[in-house]
């Protein structure tokens, strides 16, 4: 059924295949090739630079948005509780009932690593000594960032409102 002769031919074929690709590929690559010559031993440079007046001052001005008194002023305790939907899986809000993490009853001003009973990693002493408002901010923000080895493995809450909702509903608990 398959003799040598056979075999050579299928063999050829597939090499004669792959010749033909690699050889499409390197004629597309010359007629098309938009970077700099020589495949990144070069830099490419920019064309042309728009100025623009007060371009460094202008950047450097940034809006940031509302501050936190600002955000906290209007904040909706309502959408706070239902933020806090994303922390009920760790934190309870009984006073004394701790879970994965520490309970948040009376939490907003209230001393960092002071539930008893709950066993902390001492990474959030070296940051804040109370729980103010703006320290709750930071952490929520991103605990790993504003307190480098918290067991807290939450990733945080990117949006400043929803931050500001939750500490005012955290405001209402035990207050």
């Amino acid at each position: 059924m398959f003799d040598t002769m056979t075999i050579t031919k299928v063999v050829g074929a597939l090499c004669g295949t792959l010749l033909v690709f690699m050889l499409g590929g390197w004629a597309a690559e010359a007629l098309y090739h938009t970077g700099p010559s020589g495949h990144g031993h070069g830099e490419a440079k920019q064309a042309y630079v728009i100025e623009v007046e007060g371009g460094d001052e202008a950047a450097a001005e940034v809006d940031e948005g509302p501050t936190l008194e600002e955000l906290l002023a209007s904040a909706d305790v309502d959408k706070g509780a239902k933020v806090f939907g994303k922390c009920k899986a760790c934190h309870k809000l009984d006073d004394g009932a701790n879970g994965t993490g520490p309970h948040l009853y009376a939490v907003v001003n209230r001393q960092v690593d002071s539930v008893a009973g709950f066993n902390y990693s001492g990474a959030l002493e070296a940051v804040a000594d109370t729980w103010s408002p703006e320290n709750l901010d930071g952490f929520l923000t991103n605990p790993k960032k504003f307190a480098p080895g918290t067991k807290m493995s939450f990733s945080g809450l990117k949006k400043a409102t929803d931050r500001a909702n939750l500490i005012a509903y955290l405001e209402t608990i035990g207050g």
